[in-house]
């Protein structure tokens, strides 16, 4: 939100969507009641450095960073906000002073904090008592998000005890002491909003989400017959495809699958961040392309997602129920959480972010990957669509003329054809082999993970390259697993 947009809401004062807060000392408990409100009604921005009047005080720069963390770990303390919550934060310079703009977006589930429930009526938060008024925005928030459709007849039996386990290695990997790792399969829905009743019907059961999340194939073609994700390659056969793969599974697992379709038809670029490290552009945009696209979309819907690879761009498209019609820019995006409990478990398997996260990530690695002055698209209508022009990665980037300096950013190029047995026929580019042992002759102790992220391949490319490499006698292991070395035998 810019400067200008923030003196223009706050000349329309207090509203059902809109709060100003002094927070002259602190972030008080009233701050968290009108999160609360505003989860449970529209969602809402709150303005923190402004009085009732609209009067822009700041709040002190040297405190914002303070202010900050403890909202967000406010939100995320469970002894106060039932479930724990989100929003952002962020500091905004408005007329020389701090404002601190929290968005607080509209919310699948009922919130309470400090053991009460908050609704919002005109500008004022009201503390809900009525069990027939709390049954009511239960009511309202399951027509809101269709993925909390609840299905009483489905059973644990017909979810995926592996995708299960899955989800749980993913989430161990973020952190080993997270809380899945103690429970079971059941207190996991629970957990994570995918069990619940269902006000309407006073049924308990699993979700529509649980089923899409963690159900056996069948099972979910058969509640959601029209869901599947349909991938395109166009680069020479553009009236129909050069390939296609029509992906009909959980969700998590699409991921996965639609990532190896980019990873197939796509070129990459070695980029050392500010860090020094190297990270691969293809992955991180074809991920945030591919993951908005499963996450957000309305599945009520009878049209079809689609991930499209063309000559000259790349493109997602996913049914939508359509926030703000048109092309969304830093000046009018408000991030809406379209299907909260499944972007919640990404978030979990670090397979997405923050609401809102994607956009600013895009717009930050696209024109690393495509040219500085190429920017994605985001479309928002009835089908909500993510555009990347692929500019000098794409129509040219068969040619494998890229410089082969990874200081400078440059791709090496492996061909379209080479997918996880990269450098195995890249002509006279430097070869995966080559780059694996050049690898092991710097750091005897290098992990395969660091190797995938030093080399640029993924970490099934440098399994099979090891492999052969191990097969053909060409390295060898010293000691164990765990603590041994790598040796290669000249």
């Amino acid at each position: 939100m810019t400067p200008n947009t923030i003196l223009k809401k706050i000349k329309l004062g207090e509203t059902v969507t809109q709060e100003f807060k002094r927070c002259g000392n602190g972030i008080h408990s009233d701050v968290y009641e009108t999160v609360c409100s505003f989860l449970n009604r529209f969602g809402g921005d709150i303005f923190l450095g402004v009085d009732d009047d609209g009067n822009i005080e700041g709040v002190p720069e040297n405190a914002v960073r303070d202010l900050t963390r403890n909202f967000i770990n406010c939100l995320n303390n469970p002894s106060l906000f039932n479930p724990v919550c989100t929003a952002t934060i962020e500091p905004i310079s408005v007329d020389e002073k701090i404002v601190l703009w929290v968005y607080v977006p509209n919310a699948s589930q009922v919130y309470s904090f400090k053991g009460k429930v908050y609704d919002r009526q005109g500008d004022s938060d009201i503390v809900v008592t009525s069990t027939d008024k709390i049954a009511e925005m239960y009511i309202r928030k399951q027509n809101i998000f269709t993925e909390r459709r609840v299905f009483p007849y489905l059973k644990l039996e017909n979810l995926r005890e592996d995708v299960f386990q899955k989800a749980r290695q993913l989430a161990y990997n973020r952190n080993s002491n997270h809380s899945w790792m103690k429970m079971d399969n059941m207190q996991l829905l629970k957990s994570t909003g995918l069990y619940t009743h269902d006000y309407a019907t006073n049924e308990d059961g699993l979700t529509l989400a649980a089923a899409l999340l963690f159900g056996q194939d069948e099972v979910i073609q058969d509640i959601c017959p029209t869901y599947w994700t349909d991938a395109l390659c166009r680069k020479i056969d553009t009236d129909r495809y050069d390939d296609r793969e029509i992906i009909q599974t959980n969700l998590i697992d699409s991921v996965d699958l639609l990532m190896q379709f980019a990873k197939k038809h796509t070129s990459d670029k070695f980029y050392l961040d500010e860090n020094m490290q190297s990270i691969s552009l293809r992955s991180n945009i074809c991920r945030e392309m591919i993951v908005n696209c499963l996450i957000h979309r309305e599945f009520t819907s009878g049209r079809i997602s689609k991930f499209v690879i063309e000559k000259d761009r790349m493109y997602v498209e996913n049914p939508n129920k359509a926030q703000n019609k048109g092309k969304l820019t830093p000046e009018n995006i408000e991030p809406f959480p379209k299907n909260p409990c499944i972007s919640k478990v990404f978030r979990e398997i670090t397979y997405s972010e923050e609401l809102g996260s994607g956009f600013i990530k895009l717009n930050k690695f696209v024109p690393l990957y495509s040219g500085k002055n190429i920017r994605p698209e985001f479309i928002d209508g009835d089908m909500f669509r993510i555009v990347v022009p692929l500019g000098e990665m794409g129509e040219n980037a068969d040619v494998q003329n890229f410089d082969k300096n990874m200081n400078d950013g440059k791709q090496i190029n492996c061909g379209e054809n080479c997918g996880e047995n990269c450098g195995e026929n890249c002509g006279e580019n430097i070869s995966a082999e080559e780059k694996i042992l050049d690898a092991i002759r710097e750091n005897p102790k290098i992990t395969q993970r660091r190797l995938a992220a030093v080399t640029g391949l993924t970490l099934r490319g440098v399994e099979w390259n090891m492999a052969k490499l191990k097969n053909e006698g060409k390295i060898r292991r010293l000691g164990s697993d765990k603590k041994g070395t790598w040796e290669i035998v000249e």
